[in-house]
């Protein structure tokens, strides 16, 4: 967490030019993946929707903000794009859902699995 939190100690000129390397990067993660969730390895509602997808069998890309070297500036950069700047924030094909909320729901309405076979995070169950 203490290199996440680092950056407050950035002046703002050098705020700004990592988000501008960060924004491209975070949007060339996205387009990599039919799933990807940016979350910290401590949250708990990080875990719980890496858990639901992964007992679904998606295929999923996560990011651990704490964990990376620039996660201030990807934090800052999908709070730009987004305008979401709690964890986890997730897409599913490249799209923008929501968090642990737009997971859990769809989850609960059987309406997840159809957005993960959509996206190709999942094999279209067989009839």
């Amino acid at each position: 967490m203490r290199r996440w939190m680092s950056s407050f100690r950035l002046s703002e000129e050098e705020r700004r030019a990592r988000l501008e390397v960060a924004l491209p990067k975070t949007k060339d993660i996205v387009a990599s993946s039919p799933v990807v969730i940016f979350g910290s390895s401590y949250c708990p509602l990080c875990r719980r929707v890496k858990q639901v997808l992964t007992e679904q069998g998606a295929t999923f890309t996560a990011i651990e903000l704490d964990e990376e070297s620039d996660g201030s500036a990807i934090h800052s950069a999908l709070v730009k794009w987004t305008g979401q700047s709690t964890c986890p924030n997730v897409f599913i094909g490249g799209k923008h859902v929501g968090g642990h909320n737009f997971v859990m729901s769809r989850h609960g309405e059987g309406k997840l699995v159809p957005l993960l076979v959509e996206a190709g995070a999942i094999a279209a169950p067989a009839d």
